[in-house]
């Protein structure tokens, strides 16, 4: 897993392996990503899936606890990937097609969070 840490969040990249498919990355990934989680829950986060073509939505619902667990500590959890049908993705969870986007979500999430909204 690859961590890019920025003033606001932390941006979470699965590694990429030619030896390995997308699924298995992924998969690999979300392990890791739930062992260490500790480590992670006390920033915003944006997992970075943009590397990964053709992901089931069912995969990526699997951080859906996770992502309230996040939100229950005021902190944001946002999605990057495309190539999903976004009106599918349940309200719970926030995946968007772009890194910027996500850094946008965070700001917005920030905001509110200042406002007592």
């Amino acid at each position: 897993m690859e961590i890019i840490k920025n003033e606001s969040y932390y941006q979470l990249i699965p590694e990429k392996s030619d030896a390995m498919s997308a699924e298995e990355s992924l998969e690999n990934f979300y392990n890791s990503f739930k062992k260490n989680y500790a480590n992670f829950k006390k920033i915003n986060l944006i997992l970075d899936f943009s590397n990964i073509i053709n992901i089931d939505l069912n995969k990526i619902l699997l951080f859906s606890p996770l992502s309230e667990t996040q939100k229950s500590n005021n902190k944001s959890f946002v999605i990057v990937c495309s190539g999903i049908e976004f009106d599918q993705v349940p309200d719970e969870i926030v995946v968007v097609p772009t890194l910027k986007e996500a850094e946008d979500i965070i700001e917005m999430e920030d905001i509110e969070r200042d406002l007592g909204i």
